[in-house]
């Protein structure tokens, strides 16, 4: 449902910025699409150009951090959307209309090469850019705190497990592992959620016309492997590891050419692997703070499709065995208890 201008103040507020933005009295608004924080995003009608207005209300999302990462990322040669107008004390921005479908909605197994070879374009550029002095870092700190959302939300509120401490002491040790391998990785600029959903085509033919990238408000200096990881191993659709490792091996090869320091295509597959382990527990564990805290359990449907990518690498490394015992042995019988 729309919200009614006439009794919502933040809508009224929207709509009168967006008129005067575009001195357009006449202008309406339509939800575009709302993403997992508090930001939303609005198209215009009755306007001679489709624009779309985001708005991320002060006290709750501040859009100085989605200004800054757009501008380093421009200046760096990635394709962004482009700023109209804005209001930054009001927490509005008045963005060119790049459509209404994302990479995900397009991508299928006839175009996928393609598809993935123009993201990783994008990719490259954005590794290339050198993170600001002062942009946060993928440090032990964030890792091991994205980590716990898995024990706090999933294990804990989701599944109501409670560790008990020799169990707890063995995650905590695949833990540091992961942590420890991540930090010994090159490090570069990182969008932390590079996937089809967060990149839009351009143009009728997004292969040869290219990609924006969306939602990079949260970037940070980290470990090289995580982006491609993040695009290959999506939220929200699965590929054939036979086809990821194809596009890990053209990722690899591209970024060598391009200057980025990688380890060997070996070494490199198992960073791949490693932060994949690290990612893939901390989206496990904010999808059920989405649905716990945030009243948005759509999320949940998709938290299989992680225990499948942590199938297909826990058993190729034993230094990670307790944490796919304590999946087998805890995890596994709740999740099957509560499909049946």
């Amino acid at each position: 449902m729309q919200p009614d201008h006439h009794t919502d103040p933040r809508a009224a507020e929207r709509l009168a910025w967006t008129r005067e933005a575009l001195d357009a009295p006449g202008a309406r608004l339509s939800r575009a699409s709302v993403d997992a924080g508090f930001r939303s995003y609005w198209r215009s009608e009755g306007t001679p150009d489709s624009v779309i207005v985001m708005d991320s209300p002060p006290d709750r999302e501040d859009v100085r951090p989605w200004l800054r990462i757009r501008d380093l990322l421009e200046a760096g040669g990635v394709r962004v959307p482009r700023v109209l107008a804005r209001d930054v004390g009001r927490g509005f921005l008045l963005l060119e209309d790049l459509g209404t479908r994302t990479l995900l909605q397009v991508i299928d197994d006839g175009n996928a090469d393609a598809l993935f070879d123009a993201a990783i374009d994008q990719l490259l550029e954005l590794q290339a850019i050198t993170p600001p002095a002062d942009l946060p870092a993928y440090d032990e700190a964030m890792l091991a705190r994205e980590l716990r959302l898995f024990d706090e939300w999933f294990l804990g509120r989701h599944l109501g497990i409670a560790l008990e401490c020799g169990t707890l002491e063995s995650l905590e040790l695949v833990y540091q592992r992961l942590i420890d391998a991540a930090l010994a990785q090159p490090r570069v600029l990182v969008h932390r959620d590079f996937m089809p959903r967060n990149l839009m085509p351009l143009g009728g033919d997004a292969a040869a016309d290219g990609l924006a990238v969306l939602d990079f408000q949260d970037a940070v200096a980290g470990p090289v492997a995580y982006d491609v990881l993040c695009l290959f191993k999506d939220a929200f659709v699965s590929w054939p590891q036979a086809r990821i490792d194809g596009w890990l091996e053209r990722y690899h090869a591209r970024a060598l050419a391009a200057g980025l320091p990688l380890p060997p295509l070996p070494r490199f597959r198992r960073d791949v692997d490693w932060i994949g382990v690290q990612r893939h527990l901390k989206v496990i564990g904010i999808f059920a703070r989405l649905h716990h805290r945030d009243g948005k359990s759509k999320y949940l449907a998709d938290v299989p499709r992680f225990f499948a990518y942590l199938d297909a690498v826990l058993p190729r490394y034993p230094e990670l065995a307790p944490l796919r015992e304590l999946i087998e042995a805890r995890v596994r019988p709740l999740l099957a208890a509560a499909r049946a």
